[in-house]
């Protein structure tokens, strides 16, 4: 089963810490485009990123979940 996570509260995260997604991929060490599909859904964070992004945007361990492993929900109409 493959989990699609809402990462909306990381990219405001990211914007508040580092103003620009552009400026947090330089500083992560990280391409743009592997950035881009990890954020997108299409390729999962592995747990060392997840660690290296919340030291840098200051996350707190009890915080990650909310940030990271927030399910997508489906809208029904």
């Amino acid at each position: 089963m493959k989990y699609e996570f809402d990462y909306s509260k990381l990219k405001g995260r990211i914007k508040e810490k580092f103003n620009s997604q552009s400026n947090f991929v330089k500083k992560l060490n990280m391409s743009e485009q592997v950035f881009s599909k990890r954020i997108n859904n299409q390729v999962q964070f592995d747990s060392s990123e997840i660690k290296k992004m919340a030291a840098l945007l200051e996350i707190n361990d009890d915080e990650i979940s909310e940030y990271f492993f927030k399910e997508k929900v489906e809208k029904t109409q």
